[in-house]
Order: structure tokens, then sequence, then C-alpha cells
């Protein structure tokens, strides 16, 4: 397991961050037209959302990636057609992370030296994390209201930043968001700013939580009324004084790096290990056989269920997976190993291969143990999330319709880019981990750069409904210029 990030160092090292910038009229084509906001006025834009909207990347909030949000992208670009200023609640450095009182809360961001995610602290020792709820907050008001961790409901309810409220119903990004107004909810915070323009891109974490946790039940998909409620207010409140505003969908989790980077058969054995393995399993084969005998299981589940390893680089995982047929009565576990249909969540990879009892290779995590729900989606839980993701979807394009705003189809560009990658300017970006550019180490949440296609994204889309022309005028922003991973050495 150690080696299974070498062939990304080896395709790291050919990555190249130089780029071009085409300019239309040094070729002789005719000049392009001056930029003009159409219908829309940018002069107080707000910007609301979770962490996507925040700028979070790396597995956290920090300086560099904050002042690359697709929110202040968009700022930069609007203030040329009369934005006004764009205030974000910064944190205090590049190394992420959050304290309480001096007590760390959240770890320092994710880094890379040519090979996969790693902690910061790993690489460069350990650091201090400075950016202190209890102590150090910003001042607002602030035009980018991104709250990582946020649901769509969490955006409506009152003390969801206040501190005396944490842990149990506060959110700490928020909290440093709150100032003297702790029971403001992040609807009212923004709604004080009177915005002539907004972003909402909302309801990710209405499903990410379930998926991140395996779909084990420990972080239900909210349910659908709450989520209708929760869309049909945003919507209604920002438009109330006569705001215009783009709204962004909700992308299939299961298209995003966290879900598509571990394979299902990452399991190395010599033919003495299979052989002894498969020993270990013979028993629990053996009461399959009596069950598909008495009835109790059908051929095909009895095949699927048989562990059966052999010399070879890749085989596959076993796993739990509640959705077999409970053979418990017959003293069998319901277990199986993994197929190609099977999505492993990110941590499962430097989770494969360790030892459940240090120092006891026969309990493997992944071989002689079988891995957890909390670490596969099985192909009825990714069901459930594409059914709800749908569902969700489906809200929000009506919302949009009903107030005439601008629509971003995220879950299409991202699937887009899970299966044939996304063209911007001069490059072609992917879902892989580390070497795709679009997805930042935590495999969720996007790159700077990849912020900057979501902005891109978000101005076409403003240009077909209120009249703007961001991209016929040469304004969208040039990929390029923004980075896929940052120095571990930057602070």
């Amino acid at each position: 397991m150690n080696t299974k990030y070498l062939w990304l160092l080896l395709i790291a090292l050919g990555l190249t961050t130089a780029c071009s910038n085409d300019d239309d009229s040094s070729n002789g084509s005719a000049p392009l037209p001056p930029l003009t906001s159409g219908e829309a006025n940018f002069s107080t834009y707000v910007s609301l959302g979770n962490s996507l909207t925040s700028g979070f990347s790396d597995g956290t909030v920090f300086l560099a990636a904050q002042q690359n949000s697709f929110p202040k992208i968009l700022s930069e670009q609007f203030s040329l057609v009369g934005g006004g200023n764009f205030t974000q609640p910064l944190v205090n450095d590049n190394f992420g992370g959050l304290a309480l009182a001096g007590n760390r809360i959240a770890n320092p961001r994710l880094v890379t030296i040519g090979g996969g995610p790693l902690p910061l602290e790993a690489v460069i020792g350990a650091v201090t994390v400075t950016t202190d709820i209890a102590l150090n907050n910003p001042v607002g008001p602030f035009n980018n209201m991104g709250v990582p961790g946020a649901r769509s409901f969490h955006l409506l309810a009152p003390g969801y930043g206040n501190i005396a409220n944490f842990p149990a119903a506060a959110n700490p990004y928020f909290i440093r968001m709150t100032g003297t107004t702790p029971d403001a909810s992040v609807l009212e915070l923004s709604m004080a700013q009177a915005p002539t323009f907004f972003s909402l891109w909302i309801g990710n974490n209405d499903v990410l939580g379930y998926a991140t946790t395996g779909g084990d039940g420990t972080s239900p998909i909210t349910d659908q009324p709450t989520f209708d409620f929760a869309i049909s207010t945003l919507i209604s409140t920002l438009t109330s004084q006569g705001a215009k505003g783009v709204v962004a969908n909700i992308p299939y989790v299961t298209d995003i790096a966290h879900f598509t980077t571990v394979p299902h058969n990452p399991v190395p054995l010599d033919a003495a290990t299979a052989g002894a393995v498969n020993q270990a399993y013979a028993q629990y084969n053996g009461g399959l056989q009596l069950a598909l005998g008495g009835g109790f299981i059908t051929a095909d589940e009895a095949a699927a269920r048989t562990i059966m390893f052999e010399e070879s680089e890749t085989n596959a995982v076993v796993i739990e997976d509640e959705s077999l047929t409970d053979l418990s009565a017959l003293g069998l576990p319901s277990i199986r190993q993994a197929t190609a249909d099977d999505l492993f969540v990110l941590p499962a990879a430097s989770f494969i291969g360790t030892e459940a009892v240090p120092g006891n290779p026969l309990t493997v995590n992944g071989v002689a143990v079988p891995l957890a729900d909390k670490w596969v989606l099985l192909p009825s839980e990714q069901d459930e999330i594409r059914a709800a993701v749908d569902s969700f979807n489906a809200t929000i394009q009506a919302a949009v319709n009903q107030a005439g705003l601008a629509f971003v189809d995220a879950n299409a560009l991202l699937s887009e880019l899970n299966s044939t990658g996304i063209a911007s300017g001069s490059f072609i970006l992917t879902s892989e981990l580390v070497t795709g550019g679009m997805f930042s180490l935590d495999g969720v949440h996007l790159t700077s750069r990849g912020y900057a296609v979501a902005a891109n994204e978000f101005m076409k889309a403003i240009d077909a409904t209120y009249g703007s022309n961001f991209e016929a005028s040469g304004n969208l922003v040039d990929v390029g210029q923004y980075p896929t991973n940052y120095s571990p050495t930057l602070q």
C-alpha cells in the first residue's frame, strides 16, 4: 500500500503550469465588444453557500485559497462594470485549520510532494493553528457568506453562528462571521447588506455527509420537505428586494475524486499468502454452499458472496454488505468481495492493508477483517444518493425558473469532468486526484483553478440570462493563472 501513489508521482513530474493567453486583437480579427453588465446590477454582490463558496480547498480554509474562491473571482470581474468591494472572513495564514481558545478543532491543510495527499505537518513539522474562533474573529459584514459544512436549512437557522451553541448546534466557520449578532442567520446577515446581486450554491452537504460516511446512517440525507422549504425561503427572500442572481445545482457526489480514487482491488498477495487467506475463509465459503442447498440464497448470491484470493496484485477487498440476505441464523456474516460497482471513500486508501491488531498479520483490514460500511458506498447506497440529488435538483430548477434567475448546471459540469474532462483555455481538467487540476487534495473541494472554472461557468450563465457579455467581451478569467496545488512551504 506504500506504493499506491507512485504512478501519481510519475505523472506529476510531467505537469506544467505554463499557459497561453489568446488575444483576439493580435491576429487581425475584429476587436471584442466592450464589457456590459446587461440587466444585472453588481454594485452589492453577496454570495451564499457552503464550503464550495468559501474557497475551502485541500481539506481546510486557508488564506491563498480564500483569495481564489469563485465568488472572489466573480467580484473582480464584476468590479469592471460597477461592482463594489467584496469582503471575506479571511483566516490568519496559509496553514489552515481552526482553534478554540488555543485548542485545535480543525487540522491544517493537505499537501503533496509529488505523490498522494499528506498532512502538512507530515512534511514541514508541527505548526500552530492561529485562526481561533474564540480569540480573533474578523469584523463583518462579509460579502462571502459561504459556510463550510452548511446544509440548505442551516442558512436559515438562528444561533448557527453562536459560540455558546458549539459544538452541538453551531458551526465554527460561521461563528467567525456573526460578530455582535451571534444569533443572526446566514440569510439575515446577507439580506442586511441589501444585495443587488447574489449567487447561491447550496445543497451539496445535504447528501455529501451521507456519502462520505459510506452511507452508514450517522449522517442521513436531508428529508425532501426540509430541503424544499429551505430553497423556497432562500430564493424568495433573496429576490424580495429586487435583487437578481445566479444559482447552481448539486453535482452527483459519486462523480468526485473522493469516491473514484481508491480502487476496489488494491490487495497484492503472493501464492502462499493467498492460499492461507483462502483456507481461513474455507468454512465461510462452505457455509454458503449449505445456505444455497437449503434454499436460503440463490446461486448468483452464493457466487457473489464467495471469497477467493489469488496470487495477484489486484485482489478485491472484503467488505460488509447489509443489502445481502441475512444469514446470521446460520452463523454467516453479510460479507463479500468488492466489485468495480462499489465506491470507496478516500480515507480508505490509508486504512486498507493496516492491521486491526498491530503486529498480527492475520488481522489485515480489507483481507482478514472486512471493511465496515463507513468505508464503502454500495450500489444501493449510490442509488439513494442519486435519487436524492435528482429530487433536490428538481426543486432548485423549479425555484430558479419561477424567479427568472440565472442557472449553473454544476451536475452536468461535474459529470462531463468525470467522463471526458473539461477543456478550459489551454488546459483539459479531469477528475483525477492530484494530477487532474480540478479537485483539491481532499477529493471533494476544488483547486483554485477549479474555482476559476466555476467562476467562468457562473459568468456564462449570467450572460445568458441578463444580457451581460463577460464571455463575448473576453472577460472570462484565464484559468491558467490559478494554481492547482500550493507549496508545503507557503505560510
